[in-house]
């Protein structure tokens, strides 16, 4: 856990530049991320999503159930998703996602969209999700895949990402990810992969 601390100061630089990068580069995908979450999620649930960035995922599946917790570790981009025009069921606060504040069993859904490639223990973000995870709750944990990329053209990406203060820590191709999600206590119900910068493997599962 040792280089969270500048990887965190990454992400709180390009807090102003998150949501142009994603509408250049990912527009279409996100778009068709937000159509598969809305069509999981229930009116009656209370959701939280993690690694929330500024807010691009909470605000546009918000109107679809209760409640929205969108959380992220960077307080530069909760300030700039606090700044949005917001449903009045969203709230965003700083949390790490490692050692979430909130009780067990309080979620009915969790999300967690591309960012368990670039946690440093991304086996613990899903034990803290598991536990406030209501028994057969929902988790829709979207990631950007690359472990199936030829070398020569994720090496070069990863070292322009990282010179710029970027940092992945794992490297999963799609069946691998699904592997990894299932290997700690998620049965995967449904995944797909979108087409995005990177593939993007759209998966959701129940806690079992």
């Amino acid at each position: 856990m040792g280089e969270r601390p500048a990887n965190k100061s990454f992400w709180n630089r390009y807090a102003k530049l998150y949501d142009f990068e994603i509408k250049r580069f990912n527009g279409k995908a996100y778009l068709e991320m937000y159509q598969l979450m809305s069509g999981s999620l229930l009116p009656d649930m209370d959701v939280l999503e993690v690694a929330t960035g500024t807010g691009l995922v909470a605000i546009n599946i918000a109107t679809c159930v209760r409640s929205v917790e969108a959380v992220d570790f960077s307080p530069k981009m909760v300030d700039t998703a606090r700044k949005k025009k917001a449903p009045g069921n969203v709230r965003f606060s700083v949390e790490d996602a490692t050692g979430l504040s909130f009780g067990d069993n309080t979620f009915d859904a969790v999300i967690i969209s591309n960012a368990l490639h670039i946690v440093p223990d991304p086996v613990r973000v899903l034990s803290d999700i598991s536990r406030v995870l209501r028994p057969k709750g929902l988790l829709i944990a979207p990631t950007y895949s690359q472990g199936h990329l030829r070398e020569s053209t994720w090496d070069l990406n990863a070292k322009i990402l990282k010179f710029i203060g970027f940092k992945t820590y794992s490297k999963w191709s799609p069946v691998e990810y699904v592997a990894f999600i299932e290997q700690n206590g998620f049965r995967v119900e449904r995944w797909q992969v979108l087409h995005a910068a990177f593939p993007l493997v759209y998966l959701e599962t129940h806690k079992e």
